[in-house]
């Protein structure tokens, strides 16, 4: 069962999110630190949210979230559960089992953390359809990038401003998956836009 959670750094309960870290801290001026830069960020909703990017964003969303991980990994006993920020999956032999699941894990989401899943992006499918998992889909075996995330790829690259430094980014996450091919026409790619830049400058005898 793969799940996403809606609009989830704009849904973060300020509130919440403080007392969650009263619990782990108990020097008083640390908590008021923390509790001015969570306030600091104001969204539509007046209480929520947190900046995106910002670096002490991505440390208190998994403070946040480990009252979930905690709820699923003790309250249900999964060995199988994998969570990224707001994607999670759990895995069962059971499709029944899963939907159980399911139900509970919306009533504590919207119960102790505001938090409501992504209607369209509940899947509950086979491990041999693949499990689609922050960018690749995952199969028994093997795993492959991510049809979307190809075509956006190979979108930025027809940018003749494109920097080499992504295009060894990309090789670079290219690396953790089944992705030869792909790897060679993303080399080929660039080194075409190389030679056209070197014959575009290069001047006429």
């Amino acid at each position: 069962m793969k799940c996403d959670i809606r609009k989830f750094f704009a849904s973060i309960d300020q509130e919440i999110l403080v007392e969650i870290v009263r619990k782990h801290i108990t020097d008083q001026n640390v908590i008021w630190l923390i509790e001015r830069i969570v306030k600091s960020f104001q969204s539509t909703a007046l209480g929520k949210g947190l900046p995106l990017g910002n670096l002490t964003s991505q440390l208190l969303v998994n403070v946040y979230m480990n009252e979930f991980d905690q709820f699923v990994k003790h309250g249900f006993k999964r060995k199988y559960y994998i969570r990224y920020a707001d994607d999670f999956v759990i895995m069962d032999s059971d499709r029944g089992v899963l939907m159980e699941i399911l139900f509970k894990i919306q009533e504590f989401l919207e119960e102790k953390l505001k938090l409501k899943l992504h209607p369209n992006k509940v899947h509950i499918k086979t491990i041999s359809s693949g499990i689609d998992f922050l960018g690749w889909v995952n199969f028994p075996n093997h795993k492959v990038l991510r049809t979307s995330t190809k075509w956006r790829m190979f979108k930025r690259l027809e940018d003749k401003q494109f920097k080499e430094e992504s295009v060894r980014s990309y090789l670079g996450m290219l690396k953790h998956g089944n992705a030869y091919q792909l790897k060679r026409n993303i080399e080929d790619l660039f080194s075409k836009q190389i030679q056209n830049k070197l014959t575009t400058t290069s001047p006429h005898p």
